[in-house]
C-alpha cells in the first residue's frame, strides 16, 4: 500500500481522520495556497478560498473514488473553488468576469504581499485579459509546470483541448508583452 492510499484510508476513518488532515494540509497547503493565489490573485482572497477548498476536502473524502491522485482531486476542488469565488466577486461588483480580473491585476502593484516585478506585474494583466479557461491551463503549465496528461485529470478535458489553449494562450500574451 502505498502512503498516499494509507493517508486517504486515514481521512476516511473517523478515528484517525483528525491526525490525517492535519498531516493533508501539511502536505499541500502551500502548493495549494500558490495555485489559488495564481487565479485570484490576492492573498488575503487566496487564504479564504484554500480554508473553502479544505473545509470541501474534509466534508467529501468519503465521496472521494480514488480513481484519481488526491492531489488530482484537491486541486480540481481549488481550482473550482477559485472560479468560484471569481465570479462571485466580478458579480457582486457587477463586472465581467474578465474585467474583473483585469481590474484585480491591476490592483496587485499595490499589494504589499506581491513579491513580483515589473514584468511580473505585465504578464498577471496580461494573463487576466484571457478567457477563463485559458488562464487555467496557462498558469498551471508556467507557474506550476504541470503536465498536459494531469490538468486533462483536472479539469476533465483532453490533452489536445489542453494544447490548443495554451498555444492560444501563449500568442495572446506574447501580442500583449511585446506591445508594451
Amino acid at each position: 500500500m502505498t502512503n498516499e492510499e494509507i493517508l486517504i484510508q486515514n481521512l476516511k476513518n473517523p478515528t484517525t481522520q483528525e491526525r490525517a488532515f492535519i498531516e493533508l494540509m501539511g502536505l499541500y497547503k502551500e502548493r495549494l495556497y500558490w495555485h489559488i493565489r495564481r487565479i485570484v490573485l490576492n492573498h488575503d482572497d487566496a487564504d479564504d478560498v484554500l480554508q473553502n477548498t479544505f473545509i470541501k476536502v474534509y466534508r467529501n473524502i468519503d465521496s472521494f473514488k480514488e480513481e484519481s491522485k488526491l492531489y488530482s482531486w484537491m486541486y480540481r476542488i481549488a481550482t473550482n473553488e477559485s472560479i468560484t469565488f471569481i465570479n462571485k466577486r466580478a458579480k457582486e461588483n457587477h463586472l465581467d468576469v474578465t474585467d474583473f480580473q483585469e481590474k484585480m491585476a491591476k490592483n496587485l502593484s499595490h499589494d504589499p504581499l506581491f513579491e513580483g516585478d515589473e514584468i511580473q506585474l505585465v504578464l498577471q494583466r496580461a494573463i487576466a485579459t484571457l478567457p477563463q479557461k485559458q488562464q487555467l491551463v496557462f498558469r498551471m503549465k508556467y507557474f506550476d509546470e504541470m503536465k498536459y496528461t494531469d490538468m486533462a485529470t483536472i479539469l476533465e478535458t483532453s490533452v489536445g483541448a489542453l494544447k490548443a489553449s495554451y498555444f492560444h494562450a501563449v500568442k495572446k500574451i506574447e501580442e500583449i508583452i511585446s506591445s508594451h
